[in-house]
């Protein structure tokens, strides 16, 4: 089976065209103030429309309310809802029944005891991604360029589909795959030349990585 791959923080038509010439399949926009890829509603409404039906559109919150997701499902129509946030099982659930849209949770990890909540999530959610614990002080979930110690994924099962994230680069995908044994990669800062700008280079270098390492493996 294709490696999944999830691009990030898009926050520019350029950064939208390049996901697509790379066919990654999932597009992150994210609705998280504080962050530098934070996105208005019109702003992700309009980079929506661009990419959809060509790939699968991932509106990124963090603890976010009824309202907020109300505006955010009704201005972007995102095929998946990912929270990256405290959100408990229950609270996964009851978004995922309340807006009907499918949801990926995001579950920070460092150590092996860290996957003690995975399977009450595996029941609430669609999707599970485990990302980097973010640094101490950090003001925002995600986004930090921060890795983790892949191995500990090496051999586990879950039951639903799931992606590595945290510190992932075009140059460190490959190895990251092959060492956690994961089906899908999400890419945020490591596609960057900056702070939220997107690099299409790199995007497409990201995604051809991860092709390549589930080639090879």
């Amino acid at each position: 089976m294709a490696v999944l791959v999830k691009i990030c923080g898009i926050t520019t038509a350029d950064a939208a065209d390049a996901v697509l010439r790379a066919g990654a399949e999932f597009a992150g926009l994210m609705f998280r103030s504080g962050s530098p890829r934070n996105l208005t509603l019109e702003q992700g409404a309009s980079l929506a429309g661009r990419m959809r039906g060509r790939t699968r559109l991932v509106a990124v919150t963090c603890d976010p309310t009824n309202e907020m997701l109300s505006s955010i499902v009704a201005a972007v129509a995102p095929d998946f809802l990912q929270l990256h946030g405290a959100e408990t099982p229950a609270r996964v659930a009851a978004i995922r029944s309340r807006f009907g849209v499918a949801v990926i949770k995001a579950l920070a990890v460092a150590e092996p005891a860290d996957f003690a909540v995975t399977a009450a999530h595996e029941e609430a959610a669609d999707m599970l991604m485990f990302d980097a614990k973010p640094p101490a002080g950090a003001v925002r979930e995600g986004g930090h360029g921060a890795a983790f110690d892949w191995q500990i994924l090496r051999g586990r099962r879950f039951s639903k589909p799931w992606l590595l994230a945290g510190g992932l680069d075009p140059d460190n995908v490959g190895r990251a795959l092959a060492v956690s044994d994961a089906p899908g990669a999400d890419v945020s800062s490591g596609v960057e030349t900056a702070p939220g700008v997107k690099s299409p280079e790199k995007i497409a270098a990201f995604v051809q990585a991860a092709r390549n390492a589930k080639v090879t493996a």
